[in-house]
């Protein structure tokens, strides 16, 4: 099995218990622990995976609940490290009748966007890796930089390289243009994971599809683009397929994305992975239909409970939950 290692935020979501727009109720929020690679390191372990979370931790009330909340989970914590001065990052959630999600962040100087190069082990890449990250990291210099340090040297140890665009606007400072500093990564990485819309988003004046040949001679190997409850689609260089999700009610939607990404890399870390394993896997039609088959029921178990850690399935709850399907 590959060891996963997922690098990024982890933080606070405070869940509101009023729908969006809903006035005559006061309102009360009640703290879950998430952040999306934090997600996605929990949904490995619970699928019974060895996932190791990298990433700054505040030594405050709110630190010390995440980080016993990912141990709990079973997720590795040698990469973790902590600041005795910043706080943790807080998010707001608040969701509409449709499960679907506004976030507001408080995430200024916070611990997570401390995480430095050197914080990086290189000798936690050596055995068949799988890295993966999200854009969040991507919103200011420091924590960009660490970023690109940690992909480099995840490639340079010939590990897989998973990112999920992920894309939260309202994270970035007004003058940023989140495009410039995500198309940079694309090549460098081996999955990627999209939204429609952050499809759209960085194709800019180039169509999705165009955009997404592009990305794939450029090294990527597999690339996702997923549409709520409508078809995934995914795309290899050797063409693309398309699966149809079990439709659901949704009740919070806030870790799903996660759930799925997390049984994707699941599914990949059970072939232990190396680049050129990897390239023969993703001309394998059947396997990948089945990766993305059980990915999206993980997403789909998420989405049908609140919460982020909670939401996540284990082995046994996601055989009971695909037998109500």
């Amino acid at each position: 099995m590959n060891t996963t290692i997922c690098f990024g935020e982890v933080l606070i979501d405070m869940l509101s218990n009023k729908l969006s727009g809903e006035q005559n109720q006061q309102e009360t929020f009640t703290k879950f622990a998430g952040g999306a690679p934090a997600n996605v390191s929990v949904a490995i372990a619970k699928l019974g995976g060895e996932a190791y979370f990298a990433g700054m931790l505040a030594k405050d009330m709110f630190g010390d609940f995440l980080y016993q909340a990912l141990k709990n989970e079973g997720v590795k914590t040698d990469y973790m490290r902590f600041s005795p001065t910043a706080k943790t990052a807080l998010a707001f959630v608040s969701l509409d009748s449709d499960g679907d999600r506004t976030f507001e962040f408080y995430r200024d100087s916070s611990a997570d966007l401390l995480f430095s190069p050197q914080d990086f082990d290189k000798n936690g890449f050596n055995n068949n890796v799988i890295f993966h990250f999200c854009s969040n990291t991507l919103t200011e210099q420091h924590i960009r930089d660490t970023t690109l340090h940690g992909v480099l040297l995840a490639k340079q140890q010939h590990s897989i390289v998973s990112f999920d665009i992920n894309l939260r606007l309202n994270l970035w400072a007004g003058h940023s243009t989140p495009r410039d500093h995500i198309l940079p990564l694309l090549p460098h990485c081996d999955v990627i994971k999209a939204s429609k819309e952050e499809l759209i988003y960085l194709a800019n004046d180039n169509t999705p599809e165009h955009f997404i040949q592009q990305t794939l001679s450029q090294g990527c190997q597999l690339f996702i683009v997923t549409d709520s409850s409508n078809p995934v689609v995914w795309y290899t260089k050797s063409g693309n397929q398309t699966y149809n999700p079990k439709k659901i009610i949704m009740v919070d939607a806030t870790a799903a994305g996660d759930a799925f990404v997390g049984g994707l890399l699941y599914q990949l870390s059970l072939q232990q992975l190396n680049p050129d394993s990897f390239t023969a896997l993703c001309a394998d039609n059947s396997t990948l239909s089945k990766m993305i088959e059980f990915a999206s029921l993980c997403g789909a178990h998420a989405a049908s409970y609140k919460g982020a850690f909670t939401s996540l399935p284990s082995t046994q709850s996601l055989n009971d939950f695909r037998k109500t399907l």
